[in-house]
């Protein structure tokens, strides 16, 4: 069959805009911020505690908090687990950049991971190497919704005493063999932003069972949670630590990192509504796939090899390439074809990897006239170029697929049917 960018007839004629719209916003969602908004309690904080008990029961955790936005959760979670200034913290490279940053400003640095070919998670086989003297934590991304090895990092964690923090910001409801992502470790933190599979507007959430770390990221970016009355809010302490206490009124993160109540209110709605719609696009994406099985170069990224485990929201869908396949046929070369058959969501995918970006190598965020991943530190843990293979070569070994909001048989046989006769026709390639 001739593919359409050779001037055949194309799959697609229409994306249909429902199929892949999202969040799902009802008037429930739209009455419960215009009611924060005409009572105007938009910056206070009982809805928000309201949303926080809510998520915390969901997910399976003893605390959740409530953040401005996902980097806030992350940078809170940091101190909270005592990250500062000469520390060391291992991350994959294959994220977005929140999910290590934070760390600088903590006059921390980074020592890059690489990623698993299959999970496009960290590869715990890279991590143990890479601690040293001063590393405190080890963060894991549950990248695209995928969940990351947790057994393999949690023991590797242990046996070094490191704090494990979960970025899930991808991953809000993927399971890791029975259990909620973001509960595993010693701290979650994620985002809630517009683009999210859990999406309530600019919003970020911190989840432990750790008091510690929950008083400890309370005192970070909460000054009103920590004690000290004023004429603008009642005494509301959460802290029990008398050396917290100390410090009541004042974040010792220098920063408010509270939600608006606009997207806790709208959080509330979310939540109640989200495990059937996560299940619906579980089943879509599941049978998007299961009409490529046996299609060559290009694979499920989902965690098959283990029990009870899922995608969650599946956000960030990717697909796994193999170009040995097809040809040698590049990434870019499929994606373009599959574009031509009426499909926008395909691209070659990842983010771009960490490690070789300047900010991590050159950036001098104290003025102290030396990059801040050296500055305080008593190695030089930066990597080039080559140094994490697997991560490098993350626009070659996935593509982005559709990411399919709807179990609507129909449009998704199309569009399997487009990345079908790309990868059958490749060869015309």
């Amino acid at each position: 069959m001739k593919l359409a960018i050779l001037g055949g007839k194309i799959t697609i004629d229409n994306e249909p805009e429902a199929l892949f719209h999202w969040p799902i916003v009802t008037d429930e969602d739209i009455t419960a911020v215009t009611d924060v908004l005409k009572a105007g309690i938009m910056s206070g904080t009982g809805i928000t505690k309201q949303f926080e008990k809510e998520f915390a029961s969901w997910i399976g955790s003893e605390y959740a908090l409530g953040f401005c936005n996902g980097t806030a959760s992350i940078l809170a979670a940091m101190w909270a687990c005592g990250i500062g200034a000469g520390d060391e913290v291992i991350a994959p490279s294959m994220t977005y950049w929140a999910s290590a940053a934070p760390a600088l400003s903590l006059g921390a640095t980074v020592n890059f991971c690489d990623i698993d070919r299959r999970t496009l998670c960290i590869d715990p086989t890279d991590v143990e190497h890479r601690i040293g003297p001063r590393t405190k934590a080890i963060v894991v991304v549950h990248y695209a919704g995928h969940p990351s090895p947790m057994d393999e990092i949690m023991a590797i964690a242990r046996k070094h005493n490191l704090k494990v923090i979960e970025d899930t910001s991808h991953a809000q409801g993927s399971l890791y063999k029975g259990r909620k992502c973001g509960t595993i470790g010693d701290v979650g933190a994620m985002s809630m932003m517009a683009g999210k599979s859990f999406a309530i507007g600019e919003a970020g959430m911190l989840v432990t069972s750790n008091r510690e770390i929950y008083e400890r990221a309370v005192l970070f970016a909460h000054y009103e949670r920590t004690g000290a009355a004023s004429r603008f809010n009642a005494t509301d302490n959460q802290l029990t630590d008398p050396e917290l206490q100390h410090f009541a009124g004042i974040p010792i993160g220098a920063m408010k990192g509270r939600m608006n109540q606009t997207c806790s209110a709208m959080g509330r709605v979310q939540l109640k509504y989200y495990p059937q719609r996560i299940q619906e696009i579980q089943d879509s994406m599941n049978y998007f796939w299961s009409k490529l099985d046996g299609v060559p170069g290009i694979k499920p990224h989902r965690p098959d090899y283990w029990e009870n485990s899922t995608m969650g929201g599946w956000y960030y869908s990717q697909g796994l390439y193999y170009a040995e396949q097809l040809g040698g046929l590049s990434s870019e070369k499929f994606s373009r074809a599959v574009n031509a058959e009426g499909v926008h969501q395909c691209f070659p995918g990842g983010n771009s990897p960490l490690h070789i970006h300047p900010f991590f190598h050159d950036s001098d965020l104290f003025h102290l006239g030396k990059p801040t991943a050296v500055a305080f530190a008593d190695r030089d843990v930066r990597q080039g170029e080559g140094a994490l293979p697997v991560s490098e070569s993350i626009h070659e070994i996935t593509v982005a697929v559709p990411w399919f909001k709807h179990l609507d048989k129909k449009m998704i046989d199309q569009y399997a049917q487009a990345f079908r006769k790309v990868a059958e026709g490749a060869d015309q390639l």
